[in-house]
């Protein structure tokens, strides 16, 4: 079964329990590839690219992908310096079978990086598309340059089609306007924070010449000369103020990203509103441990000590936020790993929107599903209402922390960790912290094998928990999908070939998910009902609190790195 963002709903998502009517087979791209039909072949002319190579003076470069391969990160090369605008190109999300093959857009569903991705066909026909829409709509570079920097923050190129012919492929300029509304100004943030509040030393936006994008929120780029890390949101600004707050108030600690270095001021359009649309934070170009890990495993460099070390700090640094604030830190994996020129671990990404249920607890991921399911349009309003009625419970003011506007709530805007106790919090983050602790020991790049989100690199050939290389005395301290992705498809895990089929890869993801939303369902009713008779324990599955990893880590490093 191809790898579509309808897939994501249909198979991937707790949603899948509850598919929509649907015509048999209808989900099963790859059949109409296999028909022996001169429409549908790919030795017709009308079913193949003209040309994927580049032009001679090329313009355009993209640094990465998200949004299930919908979203790119578009820089114009013939701009210098370039404005932080992130004028990302969008691509429509439902695509026929012959397109998606042509164009490789299977693969650019979990493809990120821009080694990856500059391989792939997608790549090149964007750049193609981007140099003729230029050429064709601007008198001449210069014009698309004053274009370019004239444009809202966040402003997006759509293709409103996708054609094989780039000729036939209509861009369409969308102004952000809408996000530049929600920016805030310094003084309408401190009416906010209250006016003791310590801003960061304020840059212009035009100031910050973008070196290139890392990520769909993480820009690396140079201000006087010195490289930075650019963080600023354009799907919104409510986590960005979120974490610009905790990053500025939370207590210094070495293996903790520092205090920002600057806020990034922008004028906007409307009203000539001097806003904060991102900051900055110190450059660490070790890069993080999803991509770390994996090459020291293959050069035999992975050892014992340093992975102690790293061990230790990271629940050093979990201690210390816990200790010294109320934050909890629902985003631990590898990802937000980085290493310092010390080869000391510094965690990053404060914003408290949490990982996805290969890193998170049970139970977090129990609020999450349901979550998932209540926000859900398309299924049935009964469902719905369903869900919504036991989020309710447990967030009562959650349809405000899902509003766009920044708001400032105290504990953030997760729902799943919002509704829990201090204590249930800490025994999620030691759940997370034992799944990095085992990436880190046997050197993989996440705990799940053929994550259907996101490929890597070097990808693993473990799944947690198997173990090869974690020592025996570790994995008690450390110590489930039936779909899975296989390349680019999703397929059946341990099911011959003839069982492969959309339907039943689609059966099979509402068999699990019916379960699973059963299972989350049962656990959040126990945890009401014994919490309103007084009986309800807070650390349910018994884990260790993190001062106890963090103590028996310290044993078992005196034992094994002697």
């Amino acid at each position: 079964m191809d790898l579509t963002p309808k897939a994501i709903q249909e198979v991937v998502h707790p949603t899948a329990a509850f598919p929509p009517e649907q015509e048999e087979g209808a989900l099963d791209g790859g059949h109409d590839l296999a028909q022996n039909t001169w429409a549908r072949s790919l030795l017709n002319p009308c079913n193949r690219i003209d040309s994927l190579d580049y032009p001679k003076d090329v313009f355009w470069r993209l640094d990465g992908c998200a949004g299930l391969g919908t979203q790119y990160y578009a820089i114009p090369l013939f701009i210098s310096p370039v404005p932080p605008i992130r004028m990302d190109v969008f691509i429509p999300e439902n695509q026929p079978p012959l397109l998606r093959h042509q164009l490789d857009l299977n693969l650019a569903f979990h493809t990120k990086d821009s080694e990856r991705l500059s391989r792939l066909a997608i790549t090149r026909h964007i750049i193609r598309t981007l140099q003729l829409w230029v050429a064709t709509e601007f008198e001449d570079v210069e014009a698309f340059a004053d274009f370019y920097r004239r444009a809202p923050f966040g402003t997006r190129l759509v293709f409103e089609n996708l054609s094989l012919d780039i000729h036939q492929i209509r861009v369409r300029v969308g102004p952000n306007h809408y996000l530049e509304r929600q920016l805030l100004s310094a003084p309408q943030l401190a009416d906010i924070w209250g006016h003791e509040f310590r801003f960061p030393k304020e840059v212009d936006f035009f100031d910050v010449d973008v070196v290139k994008v890392l990520h769909d929120s993480v820009c690396l780029a140079r201000i006087e000369g010195q490289l930075y890390i650019f963080k600023a949101l354009t799907s919104g600004a409510k986590y960005l103020y979120h974490e610009l707050k905790i990053l500025s108030t939370i207590p210094p600690h070495a293996n903790v990203i520092p205090r920002p270095v600057h806020i990034v001021r922008k004028t906007c359009h409307f009203g000539a509103k001097k806003a904060i649309a991102g900051f900055t934070t110190v450059y660490q170009p070790k890069g993080s441990l999803r991509d770390i890990l994996p090459q020291l495993r293959i050069h035999n460099q992975l050892h014992a000590a340093k992975q102690f070390k790293w061990c230790m700090q990271l629940a050093t640094a979990l201690d210390h936020l816990r200790s010294t604030t109320r934050i909890y830190y629902p985003d631990l994996r590898l990802d937000n790993v980085v290493l310092s020129e010390n080869d000391d671990i510094i965690m990053v990404d404060f914003e408290q929107r949490g990982v996805w249920c290969e890193f998170a607890a049970p139970e977090v991921n129990s609020v999450e599903y349901v979550r998932l399911v209540a926000i859900e349009e398309r299924i049935s309003d009964d469902v719905r209402d369903k869900h919504q009625d036991i989020l309710s419970e447990l967030v009562p003011n959650y349809p405000c922390l899902e509003d766009d506007q920044y708001t400032n709530p105290e504990d953030g805007y997760n729902l799943s960790w919002v509704c829990l106790s201090p204590i249930e919090q800490e025994a999620a983050e030691v759940y997370m912290l034992g799944r990095v602790l085992w990436c880190i020991f046997e050197g993989v790049s996440g705990p799940q094998k053929a994550a259907i989100w996101q490929s890597y690199r070097l990808e693993s050939d473990l799944e947690f928990p198997e173990y090869q290389r974690t020592p025996l005395e570790l994995r008690d301290l450390i110590d489930r999908r039936i779909v899975q992705r296989q390349g680019s498809i999703l397929v059946l895990r341990n099911r011959p070939a003839e069982e492969q089929t959309a339907d039943r890869v689609q059966a099979a993801a509402r068999a699990f998910w019916e379960t699973e939303l059963q299972a989350a369902e049962d656990f959040i009713a126990l945890r009401s009902t014994q919490k309103a008779a007084g009986v309800w324990k807070d650390n349910y599955y018994d884990r260790p609190t993190i001062r106890e990893v963090l103590a028996e880590l310290g044993r078992l490093r005196e034992r094994l790195c002697r």
